[in-house]
C-alpha cells in the first residue's frame, strides 16, 4: 500500500473517532510522505480544534538553582550556566505581568517555579498570587510547580486553577540519561494526583536531546494513555554549561513527524509548540500550526526570550488562523 493510502486510512479512522494503536503510530512516524502526513494532521486539527490557536504566556515566578539534575536545564544547581536568579516574585509584580498578558491577547497564564516541589510557605504564597490573579485579572490560570501532594492539588482546584503542567520530558527508556534525582514514575504520579483532584493536565516533553525516533514514539504513546487536555512539545535549546550544550539540533523533518503523529494520537488535545520555537523554526511555527499543532507560548520562556506577542499574532493571522485577541 502507498504511503498516501496508509495515511488516508489512518486519518479516516481518527476522524471517525477511533484511536490508533502504537503499531499504527509507528507506521506513521516512519512514513516517507511528509507532505501528506502534514496535510492529514491539519485536517484532524481542523475537525476537532477548529481554526483557533491557543496562545499562552507564562511567568517564571521563581528563577533559582533547582535541586534536580535534568541535563537540559539552565536552572539546575548541578551546572554552571551563569543565569540570573531570584526567589519567589512579589504578588504585585506577577499580577502586573498577568494583566499585561491578558491585555495582549493571551488565552491563559501559567505560573512556573524552579524547584523540586513547593515548601508549605511558598505554596501558600503561590495560592495568594493565584487568588489575586483570579479576582483582579480574570485570565485562565495554569500552574507548573513541580511535584504535588493530593491536598495541594485539591487546593489549586479549589482556587480555580484550570490546568496543571508537569512534563514527562522524554521517553521512559531515555529518562535515566536525562535525570537521576527523580524518576519517570515520579512524574507520572504527580500527573495522576493532579487528575484525581479534578485539574486538567498539560504534559509533554523536549525533543532533540539525543533520543531515537522510536523513543519519540514511546513518549507520544505514553502521552496518549494520559489523554491530557494539552500537550507541550519543546525543541531543545542547548544551553552553555549544561551536559547537552553541544547537542546537534534535530532536523525539521523530525520535528514535523512528532507534531503530526501526536495529532493522530491525540486529536482532541491542544498541541502547543513551546520552548525553542523561535530558535529552531525559521517561520516561528507557521508550518507546524498547519501540521497538527494548534497552540504556542508567546513572549518568552523560563530562561529564554521569545517573540513579541504582536509578532506572533500577526504570524497566526498570516496563515489564516484565529486567536482570542
Amino acid at each position: 500500500m502507498l504511503d498516501s493510502q496508509i495515511i488516508m486510512e489512518y486519518q479516516n479512522k481518527v476522524l471517525a473517532g477511533e484511536r490508533l494503536g502504537e503499531n499504527e503510530l509507528r507506521v506513521l512516524i516512519n512514513i516517507s510522505d511528509l507532505r501528506t502526513l502534514s496535510d492529514a494532521a491539519n485536517k484532524i486539527t481542523r475537525k476537532f480544534q477548529g481554526n483557533k490557536v491557543d496562545v499562552e504566556q507564562l511567568a517564571n515566578i521563581k528563577k533559582n538553582y533547582c535541586s534536580e539534575d535534568c541535563v537540559f536545564c539552565g536552572q539546575s544547581a548541578f551546572f554552571n550556566t551563569g543565569i540570573d536568579s531570584y526567589q519567589l516574585l512579589p504578588a504585585e509584580e506577577i499580577l502586573k505581568m498577568a494583566k499585561k498578558a491578558k491585555d495582549e491577547g493571551a488565552e491563559s497564564y501559567c505560573l512556573v517555579a524552579a524547584w523540586r516541589e513547593p515548601s508549605e510557605a511558598d505554596f501558600l504564597k503561590v495560592c495568594n498570587i493565584i487568588s489575586q490573579i483570579r479576582d483582579k485579572v480574570g485570565i485562565s490560570i495554569e500552574c507548573s510547580l513541580g511535584f504535588l501532594t493530593t491536598p495541594q492539588a485539591k487546593k489549586l482546584k479549589e482556587l480555580g486553577v484550570k490546568r496543571y503542567n508537569h512534563n514527562l520530558e522524554t521517553a521512559r527508556s531515555k529518562f535515566p540519561q536525562i535525570c537521576t534525582t527523580h524518576t519517570y514514575q515520579d512524574r507520572l504520579d504527580t500527573l495522576h494526583i493532579a487528575r484525581s483532584a479534578g485539574l486538567e493536565l498539560c504534559t509533554g516533553g523536549i525533543i532533540g536531546m539525543g533520543e531515537t525516533r522510536e523513543q519519540r514514539l514511546e513518549l507520544i504513546s505514553d502521552l496518549a494513555k494520559l489523554e491530557p487536555e494539552e500537550v507541550t512539545i519543546n525543541l531543545l535549546v542547548a544551553i552553555p554549561g549544561t551536559p547537552l550544550e553541544l547537542q546537534t539540533p534535530i532536523p525539521f523533518e523530525e520535528i514535523l513527524r512528532v507534531f503530526a503523529v501526536t495529532r493522530f494520537a491525540l486529536p482532541k488535545s491542544i498541541i502547543k509548540i513551546s520552548g525553542g520555537r523561535e530558535v529552531h523554526l525559521e517561520d516561528s511555527g507557521e508550518e507546524l500550526l498547519l501540521s497538527g499543532a494548534n497552540g504556542i507560548i508567546s513572549a518568552g520562556y523560563l530562561t529564554l526570550g521569545g517573540n513579541a506577542m504582536n509578532k506572533d499574532l500577526e504570524m497566526i493571522k498570516k496563515i489564516k488562523l484565529e486567536t482570542n485577541a
